[in-house]
């Protein structure tokens, strides 16, 4: 299986009327980043118009299926037993969207069988990442 893909889901952006309403959102996994998933909204769901990308940590999406989890400018927790609450804080506001658990979680089956927990640190290239660290990319 590939350790990079992409999962389209729908969701649904909890705001006041007019901005409230349903997207489509990609959910991306890379095994060059085994720590991580994105989260990519697309242009039109953005104040700038730009397509917005969302990089957090895996395990934060796992946690936040079963309980509130995270800190600083992501935060996730289920809602009932169907879905699942995306909260992603900028300076500009707050963004706090709905997603079907059983899309998250297939998701996330997907991203484990690809690399399983506790074997990301095989595919982690330390030494490229902390050149890259010195060198300001």
């Amino acid at each position: 299986m590939s350790a990079e893909f992409e999962h389209t889901v729908q969701a649904r952006l909890i705001a006041e009327s007019p901005a409230a309403g349903t997207l489509t959102a990609a959910l991306r996994y890379d095994g060059a980043d085994p720590l991580a998933v994105r989260i990519v909204f697309p242009a039109a769901a953005s104040l700038d118009g730009a397509e917005v990308a969302w990089v957090f940590a895996r395990d934060l999406l796992q946690a936040g299926l079963r309980r509130p989890a995270g800190e600083g400018d992501v935060h996730v927790w289920p809602r009932g037993g169907a879905h699942v609450v995306i909260e992603l804080v900028t300076q500009e506001g707050v963004a706090v969207v709905e997603f079907e658990s059983a899309d998250l979680r297939r998701f996330l089956v997907r991203s484990y069988d690809a690399v399983p927990a506790g074997r990301e640190h095989r595919l982690l290239d330390l030494d490229s990442g902390l050149a890259a660290l010195l060198r300001g990319v």
